[in-house]
């Protein structure tokens, strides 16, 4: 019994650090994502030597809403930063709900905005370990991860781990 436990205590330190310090991969997951225009993404369509800032986030959580918002209205100060945005939801069923928090959001016009989801293979969940949303992934120019922010962060610290 007290092998066990040990185990599971080592289980659990070990998820916990990795969902605070990032993955341990510190690459770009390979993620396929569905986006909004009916077309696959993946970090191959990513242009080289411009940094990334990936977004896991729920179309329907309060907490995407609003970081959502103040990335538009702050989008100038991330200058050419490629920012994938990557949800969960049922591709089939609820596409709807990722379409309208494009469109409620006005997304479609910044180019450097690619949105999308993962469906059902929870890949990029498992890659960070997510726990709550949203959770933001920075990689700098080579695609080598910077900093990760499991938590709710400001606009600002974004933009100084973009900036790094």
């Amino acid at each position: 019994m007290k092998p066990l436990y040990l185990f599971l205590l080592f289980i659990g330190i070990t998820f916990s650090a990795c969902s605070q310090d990032g993955p341990a991969n510190k690459n770009i997951p390979p993620y396929k994502i569905l986006t909004t225009d009916s077309t696959y993404a993946t970090p191959a369509n990513l242009k080289k030597n411009i940094p990334v800032m990936l977004i896991y986030f729920a179309p329907d959580c309060p907490h995407c809403q609003h970081l959502t918002e103040q990335l538009t209205k702050h989008i100038k100060e991330f200058g050419n930063t490629q920012i994938v945005m990557i949800t969960f939801v049922d591709p089939q069923r609820q596409f709807k709900a990722m379409t309208k928090f494009v469109k409620d959001y006005g997304l479609k016009k910044y180019p450097n905005i690619t949105i999308g989801t993962e469906g059902y293979t929870y890949l990029v969940q498992r890659f960070y370990q997510v726990s709550t949303t949203p959770y933001e992934a920075i990689y700098d120019k080579s695609h080598q991860l910077v900093k990760v922010f499991p938590k709710i962060p400001e606009v600002e610290d974004l933009v100084k781990a973009i900036k790094k």
